[in-house]
């Protein structure tokens, strides 16, 4: 349910509210406007139609069912966009364009201080880099873990970037967060709740990606994870979905980018590098996701792609990111974005 407050009502009203909101069982949850704040009601639906009795409270101008099954981060709730802040002076989801870059996985300290100066002086705004990497193999290479968090602290110190990395595991959120501006939730975790809830108690921005067999719903419900527990930084990330297309890694879905406006106020990232799997291909996509109206990218570069230890065939070269990000610029402006 969506308690909508009457324009002007007062901070004791709201809080009144709140308080039989929790007397009668449920989560509330303050959205404020800049006329008016709604408060949204979480908890079990069977029982629901008792919320309709706070209408008659101070301050309550009437009370809403919520149609989505994801409660949070609908637009019934909140149907202005929410710009989430990454770091003081760095919001994604208003005007500026957001591009996070970086190597899939941090291998050295020479490569991640390369590649994050390149990157910052492309015009890049984020440093990503894995330090877990969660792989299909057993075998293959899955990260420095906590040395390779601490390089891309040494990186975020020399170059001024906020750094996005992955968190795998529940038992690692502590960690990450020691280190992390933005904690990432991989593909493979879309659906990790006990992840999620962990996530939700931070205060701290998470870039929550879609799942390779996610639908658009099921997407939306896992960021309401997180959102019920308290969290309100929540950025969604499409990174392509598996169909039966062989020529590209996985297949990037573009109309995500509408259909989510239309669902949704959370900001949305595109990832075109695991999308299409090839490094070619990774400009295109990042012009026509701009154009389709996205809110940030997160692309993968490396200075010598062809010894990375991860990803190297779909990581741009410092140079390629540069050409890519001059022309980019043409596409944000005519998407009405600054970048």
């Amino acid at each position: 349910m969506i308690i909508v407050m009457r324009k002007g009502a007062s901070k004791e009203e709201l809080a009144e509210v709140k308080k039989r909101i929790k007397e009668l069982g449920y989560k509330s949850h303050v959205i404020h406007g800049e006329i008016r704040n709604v408060i949204g009601a979480v908890g079990d639906e069977r029982g629901k139609s008792i919320l309709q009795s706070l209408e008659s409270m101070p301050g309550v101008e009437n009370v809403v069912p919520i149609l989505k099954p994801y409660k949070l981060a609908s637009r019934e709730v909140k149907p202005e966009p929410t710009t989430v802040t990454i770091v003081p002076g760095l919001e994604i989801g208003g005007n500026r364009l957001i591009v996070m870059a970086g190597p899939c996985s941090v291998e050295s300290e020479q490569q991640i201080l390369e590649t994050a100066r390149a990157i910052k002086s492309a015009g890049a705004t984020v440093l990503r880099g894995g330090a877990f990497k969660p792989r299909t193999s057993p075998y293959s290479f899955q990260g420095m873990e906590e040395d390779g968090l601490k390089l891309l602290a040494m990186a975020r110190e020399q170059t001024g970037l906020p750094i996005v990395t992955e968190v795998v595991n529940p038992r690692d959120v502590e960690l990450v967060a020691r280190y992390a501006d933005i904690m990432q939730v991989g593909a493979r975790n879309v659906q990790n709740f006990a992840l999620l809830k962990m996530l939700g108690q931070l205060d701290k921005p998470v870039l929550l990606k879609r799942g390779m067999a996610t639908t658009i719903q099921e997407f939306l419900m896992s960021a309401e994870y997180i959102l019920s527990e308290g969290n309100r930084r929540v950025i969604l990330c499409e990174r392509g979905i598996r169909t039966f297309e062989t020529a590209t890694r996985n297949t990037l879905d573009i109309s995500a980018i509408p259909v989510l406006r239309e669902q949704t106020h959370l900001p949305i990232v595109i990832d075109p590098s695991h999308a299409t799997g090839h490094a070619s291909l990774v400009p295109s996509m990042c012009f026509a996701s701009v154009a389709a109206g996205c809110d940030g990218l997160i692309v993968e570069v490396h200075p010598h792609p062809e010894t990375a230890a991860s990803d190297g065939p779909q990581s741009l070269r410092p140079a390629e990111f540069q050409t890519m990000m001059n022309k980019l610029a043409e596409f944000a402006k005519v998407a009405g974005k600054e970048l």
